[in-house]
């Protein structure tokens, strides 16, 4: 779940930009590079886009080489998708040539900055990109950026659950799994967990209904959980990876015709543990029913487990290695559903969006509550086999 995770038609939204400026304030300070073009300008998800359109083409000028003297009639602006932290555009000028030159912008929605690390995003894009991962970077604005246009469809749940696509997401995240981001290598789960615990404990909704529902929740509950969870989890020693934490059918596009598949949107992206990674991935088989009969079972585990662990020789994986991923990827399947839970908690207090969050935390929270034995209990007797030699 997160900035593809639920259905937002944006073509009612748009931004508002007032004069493009180079500035050395918020994105910089943000951890952008330095190399690319920031702008003051801000968004307001609240116009509709042909208001919207003049400062975005305003804002591409600024950013794509080439496009500064180009009329605003050679542009041409459609809405391509609309999540939940997101809204994207499609922005492309005819050229001399008659050939057509497209790029993206992204904007982020309202009060994202609340479940979301703008600096730790933008610190990671140029060297995620430089490894092939997602779209260049071409621009940077107050709440948005502006990004290479990839010629790409966006998966399907269903096609995520296919095994040929399956194993290429595998090869694919290993090959993430192995990018260096410069910085502190402390994983971030539970830092993230305990500062969504605290925001989500301490909620006020105006809205009776909402605060009826809100009030059933007993988060000194959830803080048990979340301290016994992470301490067992500890046990495994999980390998601590720079992770995507949202990997789902949203943020993975194919080119069907290259045979190409790419990973995008790393807003969510932090040091973190391999097995939650794969854990929160193989959650969004559930798809946008939240049906977690969807989860893979083991033997669709393990093909993707393969593929992970070596790409190039996917049958020579050790038994004790896929035993070992197994367990602590669906011990780290509990921390998907509890992060998601308190995300949604904030968002029903924040976002605009009509979606019923509040229904969401209640749904994650309680899968959570339903694999909680069975995934206790799993880890629990891996680590005594391991104890007893």
């Amino acid at each position: 779940m997160g900035s593809e995770g639920r259905g937002w038609n944006g073509a009612g939204d748009g931004a508002r930009g007032g004069e493009e400026k180079p500035t050395t304030t918020a994105a910089v300070a943000a951890g952008a590079p330095a190399d690319v073009p920031t702008s003051a300008a801000s968004v307001d998800i609240s116009l509709p886009l042909p208001e919207m359109t003049p400062h975005i083409i305003g804002l591409c000028k600024g950013s794509v080489k080439g496009w500064s003297s180009l009329d605003s009639s050679c542009f041409s602006i459609e809405t391509v998708s609309g999540g939940i932290t997101n809204l994207l555009l499609k922005v492309s000028v005819k050229e001399e040539t008659g050939n057509e030159f497209s790029v993206t912008v992204r904007l982020y929605g309202p009060n994202t900055d609340l479940v979301i690390d703008r600096k730790r995003e933008l610190q990671a894009i140029p060297y995620l990109s430089a490894a092939g991962f997602g779209a260049r970077l071409l621009g940077i604005f107050e709440n948005g950026v502006v990004q290479s246009f990839i010629h790409a469809r966006t998966l399907s749940p269903a096609d995520m659950r296919e095994p040929r696509i399956a194993a290429e997401i595998a090869k694919e995240l290993h090959r993430f799994h192995q990018v260096d981001i410069p910085g502190s290598k402390e994983p971030q789960l539970w830092n993230d967990i305990f500062k969504f615990l605290k925001k989500a404990s301490a909620l006020k909704f105006e809205d009776n209904e909402k605060r009826k529902r809100y009030e059933t929740i007993s988060f000194r509950e959830i803080q048990d959980e979340v301290k016994e969870l992470k301490d067992l989890s500890d046990l495994l020693r999980a390998p601590v990876v720079f992770a995507h934490n949202d990997l789902l059918s949203g943020n993975l596009m194919l080119n069907d015709s290259e045979g190409k598949l790419y990973f995008i949107d790393f807003e969510y992206g932090s040091y973190s543990y391999r097995g939650y990674d794969i854990a929160n991935h193989f959650n969004e088989y559930a798809g946008f029913d939240c049906d977690y009969n969807m989860y893979p079972d083991k033997d669709a585990q393990y093909h993707f487990f393969r593929n992970y662990m070596q790409p190039d020789r996917p049958s020579e994986v050790q038994a004790q290695d896929l035993e070992a991923l197994y367990v602590e990827t669906n011990t780290f399947r509990l921390a998907s559903h509890i992060y998601w839970a308190l995300w949604a908690l904030i968002q029903a207090k924040v976002s605009p969006i009509d979606f019923d969050y509040l229904g969401y935390f209640f749904q994650r929270y309680g899968e959570y509550k339903k694999q909680r034995e069975s995934c206790f209990s799993l880890a629990q007797s891996f680590l005594s086999e391991l104890r007893n030699g």
